[in-house]
């Protein structure tokens, strides 16, 4: 038991979400205090380049709400001139004013009913279209940042920032914003209309500004770093819901249960916490903006009504300066409710800003080179070194200046300890990371200067996991080549050895997976990753231990399909099972990074064994025995 666990299995909470905390926020380069600068003007630019394709919309917008705020406005003027002169008229038997009053009324009513429903279904149409080139903007960037960025950023933030931060944007964007246009121009205009009906009340309201713009100096000062707070705790529940739930299996085959609820209790607690802090900050300010509106209402109350009482101010024009400041300090409330949402948001956009701010690690070329034709598939390592930590003070180097030559059509096979290198190589010819000194080249051209599209068509790499989509086992297979017709499917799935299985299943080629190949085995799903690797026809085919999830039988159906599979095409198998490796015809032993031994596999094995056994040797030795 480690000092951080307890008797039940659970951990320090504190101690966790500490460490927790600090690697999230090392995985995606947060910006120190001294940094939120920055932060806040990529959330600007954003939120420019968001709203700028629908500028003409947004102007037609502005203009529908000035007309429906002025047309609401005529309310009060108009009840005061019924007050005043369609009443008294109305006494002595004359009607006229106080019908054509009503009939205005009624009009301004209808007109302002209109203009807000155009309003609000143009603005909800513009808001839609930014949040869907955001979302598009986001998932297609991350998609184009490098896999050394995806293991350090977790798939758990990526679907907070796609789903909480964007939803936070839509609720500013859907139920605040036309509150905020509405309660601007209300005060504009009420502001400009109180100083004509009278001046000194107009100063007796306006006058309640002065605490308001204190309360709202209070507020926001404080609210910043609570909603920013908010947003980072979302993030860890939904990263912790993610992991947890992808990695079931294991979850409770080793019985982490408590300790996976623990782990969100303490998440759960903090978000429930930094809620709080926003609420408790809403409690202040919200009721603190109507207490300073009533009390300013109470106060022109109580002075216009004894200057109505004395005759030096008339009743309607009091009745109308009274609604004007209910419609004055009303939408006060609306500017708090959206500078609440909009301090959320702002935390959000920052977050979404610094995505989209990331810089691909392995960037395509500004001035790209074509590769020969036809591709031939020769790989070449000119002095490359390699470390995953380049950055750090002390990197711990994994590839020591390496020179290498794969020959086209050469099947060569990695060997060597865990740790020995072997899949740093595969993700270097793949291009998932570029070297920290020296260069990779296919075909003489430095893969740094090739297209992404030229470069995965040359190269294609089978993992060990054989990942699977959703959907059927055709689509699949095809997701090596789109354009792919039945035929060639079908005959992809003969060459590796997977039709027999795929006619088997309910629907044969259209059965389902489902989630991840979950239908499949493990032994299956590798055999449609082979048939998709098959049908995209590199030149270059990596496989990183793409047998070792396979049973016997299945793998010596695999190495039969692979001598088809790797035909005429160049190859790298990284390989534990000594057996895939006699497929190839050079075997190369790694170890820290260097090519200790090099040869096909017979030669390797003599040479050995005349000078007392070698590593590869030993290996194949060792295989040996343990058939036995």
């Amino acid at each position: 038991m480690t000092a951080t666990d307890t008797p039940d299995g659970a951990i320090n909470e504190s101690q966790w979400r500490g460490r927790y905390d600090k690697r999230e926020e090392d995985a995606v380069t947060e910006q120190p205090p001294a940094g939120r600068p920055r932060l806040e003007r990529e959330a600007r630019q954003l939120l420019g380049q968001l709203i700028r394709p629908h500028r003409r919309q947004i102007i037609l917008v502005l203009a529908l709400i000035v007309g429906q705020v002025s047309t609401t406005m005529l309310a009060p003027w108009l009840i005061a001139l019924a007050i005043d002169r369609g009443m008294p008229q109305a006494i002595n038997g004359h009607y006229r004013t106080l019908t054509e009053i009503t009939g205005a009324l009624l009009v301004a009513a209808a007109t302002s009913g209109v203009l807000q429903w155009l309003f609000l279904r143009r603005s909800g149409t513009i808001g839609q279209a930014i949040l869907i080139d955001l979302r598009r903007r986001v998932f297609d960037h991350s998609q184009k940042l490098s896999v050394s960025w995806h293991e350090r950023f977790t798939s758990g933030r990526v679907i907070s920032r796609l789903t909480s931060d964007v939803d936070t944007l839509r609720e500013l964007l859907d139920a605040s914003l036309d509150g905020l246009l509405l309660a601007v121009l209300n005060i504009v205009i009420i502001s400009v209309l109180m100083v004509f009906l009278d001046p000194w009340l107009a100063l007796m309201a306006l006058a309640a500004l002065i605490p308001l713009f204190a309360l709202f100096r209070w507020f926001s000062g404080r609210s910043t770093v609570a909603f920013r707070r908010t947003r980072e705790t979302v993030a860890l529940v939904i990263v912790q819901f993610v992991e947890t739930f992808n990695g079931i299996r294991a979850v409770q085959s080793f019985r982490r249960e408590k300790r996976n609820d623990a782990i969100f209790e303490g998440l759960n607690q903090d978000y429930r916490d930094a809620n709080s802090t926003v609420f408790k900050l809403h409690s202040v300010f919200i009721p603190g903006v109507t207490l300073v509106g009533n009390v300013a209402t109470v106060a022109v109350l109580f002075v216009g009504g004894t200057r109505v009482a004395e005759g030096g101010l008339q009743l309607g024009v009091l009745t109308a300066f009274l609604l004007y400041l209910r419609q004055f300090y009303g939408p006060m409330e609306d500017v708090a409710i959206f500078f609440n949402s909009l301090q959320s948001a702002t935390a959000a956009l920052e977050k979404l800003a610094r995505v989209l701010a990331e810089i691909p690690s392995v960037p395509e070329p500004a001035q790209p080179r074509a590769l020969p034709q036809p591709v031939r598939g020769e790989i070449t390592f000119d002095a490359v070194e390699f470390s995953y930590d380049a950055q750090a003070e002390r990197p711990r180097i994994v590839l020591h200046h390496l020179d290498l030559q794969i020959e086209q059509g050469q099947t060569v096979a990695l060997v060597g300890a865990t740790g020995a290198g072997k899949t740093t190589i595969a993700k270097l010819i793949s291009r998932f990371y570029d070297p920290s000194e020296g260069t990779v080249r296919l075909d003489g051209v430095p893969l740094a200067q090739l297209t992404d599209e030229d470069l995965r068509s040359a190269i294609v790499m089978i993992t060990q996991d054989g990942f699977l989509f959703s959907g059927s086992v055709a689509d699949n297979i095809a997701f090596g080549n789109p354009g792919a017709s039945r035929a060639e499917i079908e005959a992809a799935a003969r060459a590796v050895g997977a039709e027999e299985f795929i006619l088997k299943l309910p629907e044969g080629y259209d059965t389902d997976v489902r989630k991840r190949g979950g239908r499949l085995s493990a032994g299956q799903r590798q055999l449609v990753a082979f048939a998709r690797a098959f049908l995209a026809d590199p030149a270059v085919l990596i496989l990183d231990e793409a047998t070792s999830s396979l049973d016997i039988p299945t793998e010596r159906a695999v190495q039969r399909a692979l001598y088809t599979v790797l035909h005429g095409r160049t190859a790298l198998i990284i390989a534990h099972r000594l057996s895939t490796v006699e497929i190839a015809n050079r075997v190369l032993v790694l170890d820290d990074g260097r090519v200790v031994e090099d040869g096909t596999p017979q030669e390797l094995i003599e040479a050995d064994v005349k000078s007392g056994g070698g590593r590869f040797a030993a290996l194949h030795t060792a295989w040996r025995e343990s058939l036995a």
